[in-house]
């Protein structure tokens, strides 16, 4: 294999480990995969993360033989909606299922989550869809999860847990910490009757994060500008011990 492609089974099995140690997900019930050329790197079935290696990680073709894989142990039991996920829109480029608490407790109860949090505008729109219940491994389970995830980065899966797609494995890994943490807070703003956000004002978020993260350079300070600052400064420490 290439050295880009070793790196990338690498951080697969790095994200996998980083997860379980957080609280994100427990044992092996989760698995990750990531898009590398026209194949899909996905995380073996029923395999240790401290024990795996970068090939122990299988690869599937996103085209050609359905199912078809390679490598020295069988893909995830959950290969189906990874894959199906993949082939269904190019802008995935990971796909993380995760067993986290709070996304699963309200996946129990089969509850959506609605716009809570303005975060949700990061997933794509006013709420976090619950997918129909399908044993896991099943065509039908991948059908429900393509589904809730339409115009949609996150979804639950009914009694099971949740799903989040990114464009690379680092984004889909924080998406998944997102909802676990909105999945949280409405559980628990369930006791006090949360107050959720209009479809405008989740519109308005979406629009922001257009720039979030982003950074300008800043503006060289004018040459008064300590002066300015320490004027500024005085003036506070004034009004702060009662002087004019």
């Amino acid at each position: 294999m290439t050295r880009e492609e070793r790196e990338l089974r690498e951080a697969i099995i790095a994200k996998c480990r980083w997860m379980n140690a957080s609280g994100l997900n427990q044992g092996t019930s989760g698995n990750i995969s990531a898009r590398y050329e026209d194949r899909m790197l996905i995380t073996p079935s029923a395999t240790s993360y401290d024990a795996m290696k970068p090939e122990m990680i299988a690869s599937m073709p996103l085209e050609g033989a359905y199912g078809e894989w390679t490598g020295p142990l069988q893909p995830s039991t959950e290969w189906r909606f990874h894959l199906d996920i993949m082939r269904a829109r190019r802008d995935v480029g990971s796909v993380v299922h995760t067993h986290s608490t709070y996304a699963t407790v309200l996946a129990i109860a089969r509850k959506s989550i609605p716009a809570c949090h303005y975060m949700m505008a990061a997933f794509g729109g006013n709420d976090i869809r619950c997918a129909g219940y399908a044993r896991y491994g099943t065509k039908e389970l991948s059908e429900f999860a393509l589904a809730a995830l339409e115009g949609r980065n996150g979804c639950l899966l009914a009694n099971h847990g949740m799903i989040v797609v990114g464009a690379n494995l680092d984004k889909a890994m924080w998406l998944a910490v997102e909802l676990e943490t909105i999945a949280r807070q409405y559980y628990l703003s369930l006791a006090l009757g949360p107050v959720i956000l209009s479809s405008e004002e989740i519109a308005d978020t979406a629009k922001g994060f257009a720039t979030y993260g982003l950074q300008t350079a800043r503006p060289k300070p004018a040459a008064d500008a300590p002066a300015t600052a320490k004027a500024a400064r005085q003036r506070t420490e004034k009004r702060v011990s009662g002087k004019r």
